[in-house]
């Protein structure tokens, strides 16, 4: 077992003991549950959406090497620049030289999973550039020196009184201070510094293939002010992201705030086409869409699995999750935690190291039934698992036992040939570590159900 795989097991069952984070996560998540049944409850054809959304996913994959160009000649036609990258360390170079290039000293970012995915907070940290996050709760994670917890709301396993001990602890707040309390102290913070971010850093919701634009859907107005405010401003976003055309908006944005937050619309919803022109008097000087590649190509490449692509990053499978909602975010070590992150994350940094999350799962497909784009994420998970051993990556242990597992279930008399004493011996010898020690072991059995049968009718066929 791999060192990450370890770390998985030894962080999953500290957190699912752990009586209070399960408390702030299911008070959290009932709060959701109950926004989204009655988000879902007025949209007229759910299930048609869901279809639609599907389709429309489906026809980007399988031709995504015309929506790219076409992306970046739309963008380029309004003055905008495209940079493509392959991996992490290429999209971290092209931000730096853009910040050296201009001289920049601080970036204000909003809330993305791609910067997080390339590391950049810390990259620009290492060549003394200041950046900020300015989504609040990934500026209360920030401030605690903690990676987001989940992909839609990164604080989720922080109560109140967590965050106010922190702002008191940072900023002199009183300990008891109300979360509105708490948020005006935020924009006190942050609001100066939107002003004096001399970079802004975004993602973006989707790529519009047909105007050459990004999307941005956010709920608190920060993404707006750090697009516009500072005199640069780059988009990293994953190549996935694209739609064929703005029309398409009119599906994706309700689906992915209903199954977001609950929301029939976020607040902002921001279409953005390059930067400042002439007979325009917001926005930035310079405007660059890093395009990310960094394994998604891989994962293309996959023809049964390419549909872990068509992720609107909702967060719905997250909060359905039975695994994830007692192991918690941080658990999965990875940006993109929960069912869809155990999917696509051993395509992006190496099946060796991360197969494990695809075995994270009870395979009861809640995921598959909340995704809004129809992604049969349970499926994707076996897939893997199937790839993980076609590959030679499992155990040699798990190989023998899966040998001798199949070797008796065709096999009646190998069945039998042990008795229930002999069983329960290798069970308690063999596996009981693999079982846990918090809790028992099943009992087989002293007679199988054919010898019972055999005693009853005296005849059984072979």
């Amino acid at each position: 077992m791999g060192s990450t795989a370890a770390e998985f097991l030894a962080d999953a069952e500290e957190k699912a003991f752990d009586e209070r984070h399960r408390a702030i996560i299911n008070n959290n998540m009932g709060k959701y549950h109950t926004a989204v049944q009655r988000g879902l409850s007025r949209i007229a054809n759910l299930e048609n959406a869901k279809k639609k959304g599907h389709v429309i996913k489906w026809r980007v994959m399988e031709n995504l090497d015309k929506f790219l160009p076409e992306f970046e000649a739309n963008f380029q036609r309004r003055g905008g620049k495209v940079i493509w990258a392959n991996d992490i360390e290429e999209a971290q170079r092209e931000i730096l030289n853009i910040i050296q290039k201009s001289g920049a000293k601080s970036v204000i970012k909003s809330k993305s999973m791609v910067t997080e995915e390339i590391h950049l907070n810390e990259f620009l940290a290492e060549h003394n550039v200041e950046s900020l996050e300015s989504d609040l709760g990934e500026y209360i994670v920030q401030l605690l020196g903690q990676k987001p917890y989940h992909i839609v709301t990164p604080a989720m396993h922080l109560s109140k009184e967590d965050i106010a001990k922190l702002f008191n602890e940072k900023f002199g707040t009183p300990i008891d201070a109300t979360p509105e309390q708490l948020t005006l102290k935020a924009r006190e913070l942050l609001r100066e510094k939107y002003l004096q971010a001399d970079i802004g850093v975004s993602g973006a919701n989707f790529l519009i293939a047909d105007t050459g634009s990004i999307a941005v859907s956010e709920n608190e107005g920060n993404a707006r002010l750090c697009t516009t405010f500072p005199k640069i401003h780059i988009a990293i976003v994953g190549i996935e992201k694209m739609i064929p055309s703005m029309m398409d908006l009119d599906l994706y944005w309700p689906m992915l705030a209903t199954h977001g937050t609950g929301q029939n619309l976020t607040v902002y919803n921001t279409i953005l086409s390059g930067p400042r022109q002439a007979d325009e008097t917001d926005g930035p000087e310079e405007m660059y869409v890093i395009l990310l590649d960094n394994g998604r190509t891989n994962l293309l490449a996959q023809k049964e699995q390419r549909e872990g692509l068509y992720c609107i990053r909702c967060g719905a499978c997250l909060n359905a999750c039975p695994i994830y909602k007692n192991v918690g975010g941080h658990t999965y070590n990875t940006p993109y935690s929960g069912p869809i992150g155990s999917v696509i994350t051993p395509h992006m940094r190496g099946m060796e190291e991360f197969k494990h999350l695809s075995n994270a799962s009870s395979l009861c497909g809640k995921c598959s039934e909340v995704c809004p784009v129809k992604i049969e994420i349970h499926k994707m998970l076996l897939l893997n698992r199937r790839d993980s051993v076609k590959d030679g990556l499992a155990p040699k242990k798990e190989t023998w036992g899966w040998a001798a597992w199949k070797k008796g279930m065709l096999s009646r008399k190998s069945m039998d040939f042990f008795s229930g004493k002999m069983k329960n011996f290798f069970m308690r010898t063999f596996f009981k570590k693999a079982w846990g020690d918090r809790r028992e072991m099943p009992e087989v059995a002293e007679k199988s159900f054919s010898t019972l049968w055999k005693e009853k009718h005296k005849e059984l066929p072979e």
